[in-house]
């Protein structure tokens, strides 16, 4: 092996040479006790893939950092770079120091590493001894070892008697040159050897991945728990009632028998036995209305898409919303004219662009004589110039050209794409329609003329300055001296020779548009000396009037695909309080009037149907006589009848629709229906586990022994996942081995299969799943038999996010998460698997289509903490593995 040395002067030592050399460098020679035994030659390597970060704390937020990695290996040297992008990596093991004597540790990596070092072979006495960064923008190029101070440790003193537990932390992101590698050195000048072994003293090649029993947890690995600190980004993190409120025990149903009037339940949106094409029945799916707000809008998510506002987001950062406020006139202004009233909102003034006169946009005949030829002026910067000493302008080639003025000041004009706007010399100026489909140029000019129109005044305070003067100075700098050097063509010369004879007619009429200067002397294209700067005057004091602007009532429940930030719609106050209060004076009313109390409304959801009737599902919280919390979760059916009455001239009219608030009968929901997750897989162990742990706490939690847990294995490989689902504490669970192909339609298939008891429901489910503790009753809340399934919108995690950070995007256009009744998926056929074999996706779609033409409904919100955990796809869905380099 090639020995390599490298000369370093660690911080925390003297500053005389040492020598170092990276680990370790195993030599016949040098050492021939160990060079048969190859355990004394290797480390433990665990990969963590597909994680996104530059620091190890990102690392450490991982879910399954760090007993479950996607893979694990040995490596024979501290010096790793596997040319990936992604990734974490955790080595550890045992380092064997051939002498005595004091050591210094030194690491370098891209990005961030630590390297940690126990005072004996226990990994309960691990001290963090050197790293690279702590935030995830510190760096080093391989070999680098002296570009932090925190790289080089201070002296250890180690014994050649003794082995020592190492670990290396290691998170490389998506750029750069990976690597990380660790270097020892001595005081004295002196070439060390060492030797580094496995922890557990055998190879993990053997171990199932869900065997974890001999992974060390050390201070290491465990050194920050950012999993349990929750994001103050996300407004959906913060607790509601709603997450808690299965805790409640529920209201005795006696209390709501007979107490409305029953009604027959037929909304008009039901499609039963209409002919669809495939994949049709996403149109008629419609979202429902939520009180109160459940903040599932991702308003943190915003700065990357802003698709919840109707404006383009090319609207939005050009113009803002300033279409949404009206400006003040100043209170001088009222006084002088008090019959003019609130000014009409500003053009945003990046809308418009300035208009010179040195390349006119329309002919002179059109517009009248040379004086007002006026072209567009792209410079947007409002800062004034000024040329002193008479100085002529000079006629440079610039990214926008001279602003100029007419002479006459009263003719103005405004040219547009479409038409000319003259404005008569007597009266103030008043814009032209908005017509945001059109590009509308205006001058940008600042007049400093006292006799300005106040209008005028108020649109110079509101012109944004977008370039920087200097910069603008520094390039007609060198655009001036380029031109002395540049062969122009003949063609170029003729214009500029024309250009030229033109502006010496009308040299002694022309001014800057902002200013009246007086006449310019010549000067040649060398004379650049900057011009006075005036800095604009800002109305501070300026305000402004606006209505509030509701944009929940603006939206739609069709679904918007192109939208995934959006969140539930939002039901007013107005439509959801009325409801609440007629509902408790007929449910409550009599003697039962003083014995319950209403607490607090915690959640309704509506399902809109204005020609039937809409639905509502209410939420309330009351309290009885003895302080005891009761729950209400109840649907209602407000049913509008359409009368006909009888006018004295004995024509028969529609009256007025009439709401009647009644109980829908055979609508009703379950509380304790059992519910089946059935979940395909495939050599996915640490998900798996995962999976059955997230499900033991769900019943820890809940109490709740209703649901069973079914899982369809494609003969995995990496674990025994039936011996997993034994040792677990689950209260139910089965267990169906598949062969072949992963197949997830014939998977889910064969789990529905298990299911006896068709008055329960099925939720076909993923294995990457991350569930709220109320996902049981939320189930059985939203599915209905013979008239409902339930399609939850999940939130897809981005790369390196957690369920406690909520970044990512709702999952709008997805139905494999699914509840459905066992009869009422028995009536639609169940899973296709003819056609969805090897096919991964859009069987939930074809689904979906023979759930709506059953006449069934499906009703479709955006579910609090409902998480699909960011996973690597490699070596899933019968994926294999390629040997060429990425």
């Amino acid at each position: 092996m090639r020995k390599v040395i490298y000369t370093v002067a660690p911080t925390s030592v003297p500053s005389n040479t040492v020598n170092i050399q990276v680990l370790p460098v195993c030599i016949k020679n040098l050492f021939p006790l160990f060079s048969k035994n190859t355990k004394q030659r290797q480390a433990n390597l665990h990969v963590f893939e597909d994680w996104c970060g530059s620091s190890t704390a990102d690392l450490r937020k991982n879910l399954h950092y760090p007993l479950y990695p996607h893979s694990r290996t040995t490596v024979e040297k501290l010096a790793v770079s596997p040319q990936w992008t992604n990734y974490g990596l955790r080595i550890f093991g045992y380092l064997h120091p051939h002498t005595d004597g004091d050591f210094v540790f030194a690491v370098s990596s891209d990005d961030n590493s630590e390297f940690w070092l126990s005072t004996d072979d226990s990994p309960l006495n691990l001290k963090l001894i050197a790293w690279v960064g702590m935030t995830g923008k510190e760096w080093t190029a391989p070999g680098e070892f002296e570009k932090y101070s925190s790289q080089t440790s201070r002296p250890v003193w180690l014994s050649a008697r003794r082995r020592y537990f190492f670990e290396v932390i290691h998170k490389q992101n998506d750029k750069g040159t990976d690597h990380v590698e660790v270097a020892v050195s001595s005081r004295t000048p002196t070439l060390f050897s060492y030797l580094i072994s496995l922890f557990p003293n055998s190879h993990e090649s053997a171990l199932s991945m869900n065997d974890v029993a001999h992974i060390p947890q050390t201070a290491a690995s465990h050194r920050q728990t950012p999993r349990k600190q929750r994001s103050a980004d996300a407004d959906m993190l913060i607790e509601d009632r709603r997450d808690s409120f299965y805790k409640v025990r529920m209201l005795n149903s006696k209390f709501l028998q007979g107490v409305l009037p029953d009604c027959s339940y037929k909304p008009s949106y039901t499609i039963k036995d209409f002919p669809l094409l495939r994949y049709q029945g996403l149109q008629f799916v419609h979202l429902s209305y939520i009180y109160p707000n459940d903040y599932t809008r991702l308003t943190h998510m915003e700065t990357q898409t802003s698709c919840f506002y109707s404006e383009s987001s090319y609207y939005l950062k050009t113009f803002g919303f300033s279409r949404y406020m009206r400006f003040d006139r100043p209170a001088t202004e009222e006084k002088e004219n008090p019959d003019r009233g609130i000014l009409p909102l500003f053009f945003p003034i990046s809308k418009f662009k300035l208009l010179a006169v040195s390349q006119p946009v329309v002919q002179s005949e059109q517009l009248g004589s040379k004086q007002d030829q006026i072209q567009k002026f792209h410079k947007t910067n409002n800062t004034q110039i000024h040329r002193l000493n008479n100085s002529q302008p000079q006629n440079l080639q610039r990214d926008y050209p001279q602003p100029e003025k007419p002479p006459v000041a009263k003719q103005r004009r405004f040219v547009t794409r479409q038409k000319e706007v003259q404005l008569p010399n007597n009266k103030r100026f008043t814009p032209p329609k908005r017509d945001f489909n059109h590009t509308l140029e205006r001058s940008n000019q600042r007049d400093l003329d006292p006799k300005k129109s106040p209008r005028d005044k108020d649109m110079e305070l509101n012109m944004p300055q977008q370039q920087d003067l200097e910069n603008s100075i520094v390039r007609g700098k060198k655009i001036a001296k380029g031109k002395i050097n540049k062969r122009w063509s003949d063609r170029k010369e003729d214009e500029l020779s024309n250009r030229a004879e033109k502006t010496k007619d009308t040299e002694g009429e022309r001014r800057y548009f902002w200013e009246r200067q007086e006449d310019f002397e010549g000067t040649d294209d060398e004379d650049l000396t900057p011009a006075p700067v005036f800095d604009t005057q800002v109305n501070w004091n300026q305000t402004f009037h606006v209505n509030h602007l509701d944009l929940q009532a603006q939206r739609s429940d069709w679904i918007d695909l192109q939208c995934n930030i959006s969140g539930n719609l939002l039901l007013h106050s107005n439509d959801a309080l009325p409801i609440v209060k007629t509902t408790l004076h007929f449910c409550f009313c009599g003697c039962s009037c003083r014995r319950f109390k209403l607490v607090r409304v915690v959640n309704m959801v509506k399902r809109v149907d204005d020609f039937q009737g809409s639905r509502y599902l209410l939420e309330l919280e009351l309290k009885d006589v003895n302080g005891q919390l009761l729950r209400v979760s109840h649907y209602i059916y407000a049913l509008i009848s359409h009368g006909w009455s009888n006018s004295w001239d004995s024509n028969f009219q529609q009256s007025k629709p009439k709401t009647l608030l009644c109980n829908p009968v055979g609508f009703h929901w379950n509380p304790v229906a059992m519910v089946h997750f059935i979940v395909p897989v495939k050599n996915q162990a640490r998900w798996v586990q995962q999976l059955i742990s997230d499900m033991e706490e769900l019943f820890k939690i809940t109490g709740d022994s209703n649901f069973n847990l079914i899982i369809a294995d494609y003969k995995s490989t990496d674990m025994d996942v039936r011996k997993a689902l034994e040792k677990s504490s689950l209260p139910r669970y089965q267990y169906v081995k598949m062969d072949g192909n992963f197949e997830r339609s014939a998977g889910l298939q064969a789990g529905i299969d298990l299911i006896t008891d068709d008055h329960s429901i099925v939720f076909l489910c993923d294995l990457h799943i991350h569930f709220p503790p109320s996902i049981i009753d939320t189930i059985r809340m939203h599915c209905v038999e013979g008239y409902m399934a339930f399609a939850p919108i999940v939130l897809r995690l981005g790369c390196g996010t957690t369920p406690l950070e909520a970044r990512g995007y709702w999952e709008v256009n997805g139905f494999g998460l699914l509840g459905i009744y066992k009869s009422d998926l028995d009536t639609v056929g169940g899973m296709n698997t003819k056609e969805f074999t090897d096919r991964w996706g859009g069987e939930d779609w074809e689904l979906l289509d023979r759930i709506l033409q059953a006449g069934l409904e499906v009703e479709r919100i955006y579910l609090r903490n409902f998480f699909h955990h960011y996973h690597s796809k490699r070596g899933m869905w019968n994926r294999r593995m390629s040997t060429s380099p990425r």
